[in-house]
């Protein structure tokens, strides 16, 4: 984790990463199931499914959540969006954990999927040999 010597420590996300290893892209997750039905009205509800569908992704290339190195949040409603900070939060650490990578949140009109509120996208490095493996 990359934290300039100085600047305040964040909280829930780290300002950098560096990593080696073989790299992992996910398609932007929105908050649906697999039966294609969302998790909820929601940003809560959803960020928690779309969290998940992020680690299965993760899981079939091998990747774990600690494994992140960037996430991408686009949110429909800047203002649910913080409203909602500690059960999104809560969410987090329930799906991915106490790990966090680089972080953006980014507010749009809106997402193709009608009825989806946040979609996110990420990044991951697998490490070339990992300790202890």
């Amino acid at each position: 984790m990359l934290h300039p010597a100085g600047w305040p420590r964040p909280r829930g996300y780290a300002n950098g990463v560096s990593a080696r290893g073989r790299l992992v892209f996910v398609a932007g997750q929105i908050g649906w199931n697999e039966h294609g039905a969302l998790a909820g009205p929601d940003v809560v509800s959803q960020a928690r499914q779309a969290l998940r569908n992020v680690v299965a992704v993760l899981r079939e290339a091998g990747a774990r959540p600690e494994h992140l190195v960037r996430l991408t949040w686009y949110v429909t409603s800047r203002g649910a969006y913080l409203e909602a900070a500690k059960p999104l939060g809560e969410a987090y650490r329930e799906v991915i954990g106490a790990h966090y990578p680089a972080m953006s949140a980014v507010e749009i009109s809106a997402l193709m999927e009608p009825g989806a509120v946040v979609e996110i996208e990420a990044t991951a490095v697998v490490p070339d040999e990992e300790p202890g493996r």
